[in-house]
């Protein structure tokens, strides 16, 4: 049975291998455009940075250096149930100086759109293992009205154990923001 997550709440994560499934619907009040969510892995060192580029996992890169995370493609429209984009995880592979692994989604061309976290609904992040047994889910129930990406949650390495922690922190300005937080 899945441990539903409250923000900030952390839960270890024995499996080596699985899935994180993350998930969201736009508002039928949109603004006209398409919503286009795009789901980011950033592999952070213990100095709180990516090591470089290839360490950014997105829909242009769609595998770390070491295999050890391999992101499904881009879902351009988030239509239909469950997972909207899935990010495949072997921590037996992960490269040893990768102490975090952060989970954002952001909105293409929000500025442009006008659109913004306040108007996606059901959004969610969750871990299944192989046999996809959800084993946590968190879900985000906060209104960001002006926030066009959202830290989702964190996988983090400490005393050789690994723990995902409900993050569920916006920003304003988009993936940008988080290449420089983490870049």
């Amino acid at each position: 049975m899945a441990i539903n997550l409250e923000k900030g709440q952390r839960q270890s994560i024995a499996a080596p291998q699985f899935t994180v499934g993350l998930g969201w619907d736009s508002n039928s009040s949109s603004t006209g455009e398409d919503f286009d969510l795009d789901a980011s892995v950033f592999l952070v060192g213990s100095n709180g940075k990516i090591s470089s580029e290839s360490h950014f996992i997105y829909y242009n890169n769609l595998k770390s250096p070491d295999g050890a995370v391999m992101h499904s493609g881009d879902n351009l429209s988030g239509a239909g149930d469950g997972d909207d984009e899935k990010i495949i995880i072997d921590l037996s592979k992960i490269a040893s100086d990768v102490v975090e692994i952060c989970f954002v989604v952001t909105i293409h061309h929000a500025d442009t759109r006008r659109q913004n976290f306040g108007q996606v609904r059901n959004s969610f992040i969750r871990i299944v293992d192989q046999s996809n047994v959800e084993l946590v889910k968190y879900e985000l129930d906060e209104d960001f009205s002006i926030e066009t990406a959202v830290e989702f949650g964190r996988l983090y390495k400490r005393n050789e154990e690994w723990k995902f922690e409900a993050v569920g922190i916006g920003m304003k300005g988009g993936l940008q923001d988080y290449l420089n937080k983490y870049n």
